[in-house]
């Protein structure tokens, strides 16, 4: 199709704004999937997706759109994308692939954190942003209040809104005939040589791997001899095609189109996300901009709880990062745990998603050690070293300085909330960076304008501070809802590395050192932290027939200690009179026992105790 009729565009949202459900009306609309086999979240493919009403992996579809009765069909490409600040680096992906975007805001809930994320992102890209107010059905909507705070935030007019109910269907349709009007077509130059961004690729066993491309310059067909120019890997095109939403393959791709190239490659890393593809014969002069490279952010350590399902990870491990290149993983052995993988995440959700999906898919029974982040640590001799592991982190005279990664952190609020918030991030070393009220005013019935409330009737207010990651890490969102009763909303970018005072913080039970349990933090909390950690400890390990001493160690000094008791055993129970020293001799050979069996005794450390690390108040 020639590029003048074909649209590009994806849907960018906050969580649960109602992104997967517009996709849905759009499809149904258009007649790419018939009423009979539409589902809800259509898009979604899998099952963890449609349990928790997220979208977890960006997909792709293609629309046929009829402009009014008897005119011209146009293309409409969709590239859906994730809501959740763990799979941001998809939503990027997506928008450089596309010309417009629609900016979903949920009618009831207004502007959140994410939201703003995306716009920026969006507006850096130089898209064109078609903002719709969506559940405009809710009893609780306030679709007037929504509209003015995106004419005040972003500075839409209101005659470009559109006010919609993605599950009634309301709107939808001029939504459709909007699309058209207002995205442009790509600036595509069909004839020349051909130039194609490779926005994500999957893994497919029969095809090899399958980038998903966005032509924007020549043709692709079945047989080309291809070059991807950055990795320098070259291929041939097994199989061209477009999503419907399902793989369908066609003669060839032309400029501006989305579609799939099946390159028959058997590694992930031959086709990196962000490439372009060429044709080997007539290469094109210079490659596309590509995108940032995708660093984990948070490491965890996965072991098998039965130490013979080693290799089982393994294999598991390695085929799922085939379609997840975000996961990375190396081996590494614990003396408490055995022999597991270190592996690396995008954040929380894509660490608990990445483990739902290994005890489901591949029958697994896992350990899972507390999330840390990635510190740098310069040596006295002036070399810099990546610690992943807190096992990793040297003694504390062969360190110079210690950097840790820190985050810009958003968090849109109720105003009566701003106290509240600026207690939890200074109690997390955050920095207070800004304020900005997002509404400046709504109508009254007479249509003047007075003070703006959010739809909970306060105005709202978007925060920001910088804080160290490890701060935001394991409950900070959870303390966010929580300390504004669910109606604030975070969102956060990767900064910088900061040097800071850390240190490692080792536990040792029964006088042994149990390397999983190990943290860095900052030297100032270690005292508390240590004591609060030992006495969690004392609950859950089990009493054993000898006393288990618990501690904190800070640079080789124990700076908390706990005891588990010791199990009686009655060995009295069976003398029913006789000589004292008869007594006195089986007690002295159950001490004698109990002494031995402390010397060389082994205290397994339970699941429970690895999760008191996330549930530990900081």
């Amino acid at each position: 199709m020639e590029p003048q009729f074909i649209r590009n565009f994806c849907i960018i949202a906050h969580v649960d704004h109602g992104k997967s459900t517009l996709a849905d009306r759009l499809l149904e609309l258009t007649n790419t999937v018939s009423a009979r086999a539409m589902t809800q979240q259509y898009l979604d493919m899998m099952d963890l997706e449609r349990e928790r009403g997220i979208t977890i992996k960006a997909q792709a579809v293609r629309m046929a759109y009829r402009l009014g009765p008897g005119g011209r069909e146009y293309q409409l490409n969709l590239i859906d994308t994730p809501g959740h600040v763990d799979f941001s680096n998809e939503v990027s992906r997506s928008l450089r692939a596309c010309e417009g975007a629609l900016l979903v805001v949920d009618a009831s809930q207004g502007i959140q954190a994410q939201t703003l994320a995306n716009v920026y992102a969006a507006l850096e890209d130089n898209l064109v942003i078609i903002p719709v107010v969506n559940k405009i059905d809710l009893p609780a909507a306030q679709p007037e209040v929504v509209a003015l705070e995106l004419t005040h935030t972003f500075g839409f007019t209101r005659e470009e809104m559109l006010f919609i109910s993605a599950k009634e269907g309301t709107g939808v349709g001029e939504l459709l005939h909007r699309i058209v009007e207002r995205i442009p077509p790509p600036k595509s130059d069909p004839a020349g040589p051909l130039r194609a961004l490779v926005f994500d690729a999957a893994y497919d066993p029969y095809k090899g791997v399958v980038a998903y491309v966005r032509l924007v310059d020549g043709a692709v067909k079945t047989t080309d001899r291809l070059r991807l120019m950055a990795a320098g890997t070259d291929a041939e095109a097994l199989e061209v095609g477009i999503f419907r939403p399902q793989m369908t393959q066609v003669p060839r791709l032309s400029a501006g189109e989305v579609g799939y190239i099946a390159t028959g490659l058997k590694s992930l890393g031959q086709v990196p996300v962000g490439d372009t593809v060429t044709v080997r014969g007539q290469p094109a002069e210079k490659p596309l901009p590509g995108y940032k490279t995708l660093k984990p952010m948070v490491f965890a350590g996965l072991y098998p709880s039965d130490g013979e399902s080693y290799q089982q990870l393994r294999d598991a491990l390695e085929k799922l990062q085939l379609n997840d290149a975000a996961l990375s993983f190396q081996p590494e052995s614990s003396v408490a745990l055995g022999f597991g993988f270190r592996c690396g995440f995008l954040g929380l959700l894509h660490m608990n998603i990445v483990q739902e999906r290994l005890e489901r898919e591949y029958s697994l029974d896992l350990l899972t050690t507390a999330p840390s982040v990635g510190y740098r640590a310069v040596l006295t001799d002036d070399t810099e070293i990546s610690i992943n592991n807190p096992s990793q982190m040297p003694e504390s005279q062969y360190i110079k300085q210690v950097l840790e990664p820190w985050l810009e952190v958003s968090i849109v609020t109720p105003s009566r909330f701003i106290g509240a918030m600026m207690e939890l991030a200074t109690n997390r070393r955050g920095e207070f960076r800004r304020m900005e009220y997002l509404q400046s005013g709504s109508p009254d019935a007479s249509g003047n304008l007075e003070e703006s409330k959010s739809p909970n009737n306060d105005p709202r207010v978007l925060v920001e501070f910088h804080m160290p990651l490890s701060e935001v890490l394991l409950d900070f969102n959870d303390q966010v809802k929580s300390r504004s009763q669910g109606y604030a909303s975070m969102d956060y970018a990767p900064l910088d590395y900061r040097p800071s005072a850390l240190a490692r913080l080792d536990i040792m039970v029964n006088n042994q050192p149990v390397d999983a349990l190990s943290l860095i933090i900052p030297r100032d909390k270690a005292q508390s932290q240590g004591r609060a950690l030992v006495e969690k400890l004392k609950e859950l390990i089990p009493r054993q027939l000898f006393e288990v001493p618990i501690q904190a160690s800070l640079n080789g000094k124990i700076i908390a200690r706990e005891t588990v008791r010791a199990m009686r055993k009655n060995v009295l129970a069976k003398c029913y009179g006789g000589d004292i020293t008869r007594k006195r001799k089986l007690l002295e050979k159950q001490a004698e026992g109990k002494k031995r069996m402390k010397r060389i005794g082994h205290v397994e450390v339970p699941q429970e105790a690895f999760l008191a690390l996330l549930k530990m108040e900081r």
